[in-house]
């Protein structure tokens, strides 16, 4: 019995089909093999056509196909996973309205921050557990404030995920943990947030039917089955935000665990059973995709939106061509502390971690006689890890604590080099798992399909690579390098005001 996971990130759609009984991944693609185009028509905007994602999908499920290996009728259950934060607008016949806005635009950052004054700190930290910030609803907002138009033909807002699954079934949906990633979550009330709903103006008809993250949801369509060569009526089972996703990709379902990645964004994500909330919302919790009334989980997401957006405009830097593995090759070469040169990875918009400022990135300590590439590539590693290690000591000061984290065997941790950078300056052992999203999201289908009875069943099959242990030297050495790195941040900071 195959299982069918869609993963829609901001540089690729990846797909994958999982045999359930033989617990692993019978076939893969990604798709397109360049990153996928962002449309940046100002200054911190990021937008993106919600078409390109079904194309996109649709091509790489069609390459898994023609392989000619899989008999897509025995297909039993669809998963989605999806770049979080988005705003996708439909109107009343299910046309887009316009592109969407990702979750690394800046522009509603002011209208977040207006509607957290008017709201309170009290409100905001108790029932919502962080600032409305620039999540989605900030971004709805600032539609309703500058194209009247649109937004008065908008008949549901979604997020990435949901428009995935709309295109399958032709059914208007999210989740409730989709509309925590919004800021427009109760956590108290357990419902969509009236409150905030009123500060920003508008009428809970907007937010679509909500359906489960782990269970039924709907159906592909009968035309879009016959499209992808499915049987008829297979459900919709699973949809999680690419980092509640990645964190049950890699089984990491219950408080105390943690899982990371460094794709576009590096992201840092904790499981805690506890309503977890930073005063300066640095730091953001959501539901994670696990929570029930009756087994509280959420998800504490550390995130840096320049993590591999900073490695592939790296990449791009090198005239000629050079691949990942090379640039991987050069920073092996180089010591820890880069020969001084550091590097501020700030430049893909409003960071969070920053309390949404926009400073852009930095290098420092740059010397034309000393400098090469490697350090140039080492000092990115070094300067993403550093601004991760931001957001973890927020995490551990507030009484977090967690005994190793996990990763997929996927984007910079592919590097020996950044995998052995991150044990260090975390001071926690590293697991790194055979896995990938689009696999989580095929196997959280199984799991809400019924195939498997719980969690870890389905999870059994996961295969564990390799652990990278701090040694105590090197921990320490890193300590000191990032003590210097958050020396020299603060200056930046301060002239920036």
């Amino acid at each position: 019995m195959y299982f069918l996971g869609i993963d829609v990130g901001s540089s690729s759609v990846k797909t994958s089909i999982f045999d359930a009984e033989k617990g692993l991944s019978v076939g893969k693609a990604t798709f397109p093999a360049s990153e996928q185009r962002i449309d940046a028509e100002h200054p911190g905007w990021a937008e993106q056509d919600p078409e390109l994602w079904w194309k996109n999908f649709k091509a790489g499920y069609e390459q898994i196909v023609a392989q000619g290996a899989i008999d897509t009728r025995l297909i039993a259950g669809i998963g989605i996973s999806y770049q979080m934060h988005g705003l996708v607008a439909l109107d009343k016949e299910g046309h887009v309205l316009r592109k969407s806005i990702i979750w690394c635009d800046s522009r509603a950052v002011d209208l977040g921050e207006a509607a957290y004054q008017k709201l309170g700190a009290s409100y905001c930290h108790e029932h919502l557990l962080n600032s409305p910030g620039n999540f989605t609803g900030a971004k709805l907002k600032w539609v309703k404030e500058n194209e009247p138009g649109v937004f008065a033909d908008i008949h549901s807002f979604m997020l990435p995920g949901d428009y995935i699954a709309y295109r399958l079934s032709g059914v208007m949906s999210t989740t409730q943990s989709g509309l925590s990633e919004g800021v427009l979550w109760d956590f108290t009330k357990r419902k969509a947030s009236t409150e905030v709903l009123a500060a920003f103006g508008f009428e809970a008809s907007l937010i679509p039917q909500i359906v489960p993250s782990i269970g039924f949801q709907c159906t592909v369509s009968a035309t879009t089955a016959k499209t992808l060569g499915l049987r008829t009526n297979v459900p919709i089972t699973y949809r999680a935000g690419d980092q509640p996703n990645n964190a049950f990709s890699l089984g990491v379902i219950d408080a105390g665990q943690v899982a990371t990645t460094a794709g576009t964004s590096g992201v840092i994500y904790a499981v805690s059973d506890q309503n977890f909330t930073d005063p300066q919302s640095r730091i953001n919790t959501f539901l994670h995709v696990n929570d029930s009334p009756s087994n509280k989980r959420n998800g504490v997401l550390i995130c840096v939106n320049g993590a591999g957006s900073l490695y592939s405009w790296l990449k791009r830097l090198f005239e000629g061509g050079v691949s990942y593995d090379q640039m991987n090759e050069w920073a092996a070469q180089t010591h820890p502390g880069s020969d001084g040169l550091q590097c501020f990875p700030f430049g893909n918009g409003a960071e969070r971690i920053l309390g949404n400022r926009l400073i852009q990135a930095n290098l420092l300590g740059l010397d034309f006689n000393r400098h090469q590439s490697r350090h140039l590539i080492r000092a990115s590693m070094e300067g993403i890890v550093f601004a991760l290690q931001m957001g973890f000591d927020i995490l551990q000061k507030g009484g977090f604590a967690c005994e190793s984290v996990r990763s997929g065997n996927s984007n910079l941790f592919l590097s020996d080099t950044f995998r052995t950078i991150f044990a260090h300056v975390t001071g926690k052992p590293l697991q790194i798992f055979e896995t990938d999203g689009a696999e989580g999201a095929a196997r959280g289908a199984a799991l809400g399909a019924g195939f498997f009875n719980n969690p870890n069943e389905a999870f059994q099959s996961l295969k564990l690579l390799q652990s990278v242990e701090p040694s105590p030297f090197l921990v320490d050495q890193y300590q000191d390098l990032f003590g210097h790195w958050k020396n020299r941040l603060d200056i930046l900071l301060a002239s920036a005001n």
